[in-house]
């Protein structure tokens, strides 16, 4: 018998060396988001300092409640309300987990009580009741607390003689309140009647998303009503209205510039391009004058085209404190 060679426990086999897996550490803060518009990636600081809005393709992200109102609002003049308020589990509401384990979750996360934040605050030197929904918290569903919460906002203003805005995003009312969550649509739009019989302004800011119960109520009851680009605005899902009326729904259905082509909404508007834009139609609904283009309390590219705009025979203008 010929010898077939080295038996297979003799053979012997070239060791090849693997690199091992370097693992960041947890302190290593994430510098990069990917924009899921155009799929570049942005440096999150500077996303941070173009207000959440991608500078290549001006995809809007997600914005929390305290940065937008910061974004709104003259620094120093937010005085805050109702931050105690909270939601209960009235029902002994259990989906898959129990709603006080829910309630827990959202607070630990936001660390606030519930989806909604008030405060009187100064918008181009203009006092204001200014409301934000917050949808990091149970995407910023409407429950008893944050009805309440928007009826206060609008009852201030009436007592005050102020004019009010609330920012909305919402996936609607909250189901683990049940018909109780559903009756704050008629809460605050009772409210909202009483601004507006009053002749007080209410300007109604929608973000992405503003849908269900919000939508269905004071958020389309603005003197003037405000969207965000491609924000989605709408009572119930696109899938839910194409079951029930058995047709296909057009393109871009539900967008904030469908809205806008069918008169749904009065204007979209960039978020950079925000707060001059409330401070403006503050003013005039106001009739209060305007601000010249070096005031501090306006963007200095917003006022210098609004300026630029103005006939140089009619100087409505107010000197910067």
């Amino acid at each position: 018998m010929s010898n077939p060679g080295p038996r297979w426990f003799e053979q012997r086999k070239d060791f090849v060396t693997k690199p091992r897996p370097i693992e960041a550490p947890a302190d290593t803060p994430d510098l990069l988001t990917r924009c899921p518009s155009c799929s570049q990636p942005v440096f999150k600081e500077q996303l941070e300092l173009n207000h959440e809005v991608c500078p290549g393709c001006d995809h809007h992200f997600r914005m929390d409640a305290p940065a937008r109102l910061a974004l709104i609002c003259d620094a120093d003049t937010m005085e805050f309300h109702d931050e105690g308020l909270g939601s209960i589990d009235m029902l002994g509401f259990v989906d898959s987990q129990p709603y006080p384990r829910r309630l827990a979750a959202a607070r630990k996360k936001t660390g606030r009580m519930d989806a909604f934040i008030s405060c009187t605050a100064d918008v181009g030197g203009v006092t204001c009741e200014v409301g934000c929904f917050d949808f990091r918290f149970m995407g910023g569903s409407m429950g008893a607390v944050v009805g309440e919460h928007v009826t206060r906002v609008f009852e201030r203003a009436l007592k005050h003689g102020r004019p009010a805005i609330v920012v909305s995003a919402s996936g609607g009312a909250r189901m683990q309140e049940g018909v109780i969550s559903l009756m704050q649509m008629a809460k605050t739009c009772a409210a909202l009647a009483r601004l507006q019989d009053a002749g007080l302004p209410y300007i109604s800011v929608l973000t992405h998303p503003t849908t269900g119960g919000v939508a269905a109520s004071f958020s389309m009851l603005g003197d003037l009503i405000i969207a965000e680009p491609e924000a989605l605005i709408g009572f119930a899902g696109a899938r839910v209205i194409e079951q029930t009326i058995g047709e296909s729904l057009p393109e871009g259905f539900q967008t904030s510039e469908y809205l806008l082509d069918h008169g749904m909404v009065d204007a979209i508007v960039s978020r950079g391009q925000l707060r001059g834009t409330l401070i403006r139609l503050l003013r005039q609904f106001l009739a209060l004058p305007s601000l010249e283009a070096d005031d501090p309390l306006v963007s200095r590219s917003e006022a210098a085209r609004n300026h630029a705009q103005k006939p140089q025979s009619t100087p409505d203008l107010v000197k910067p404190e």
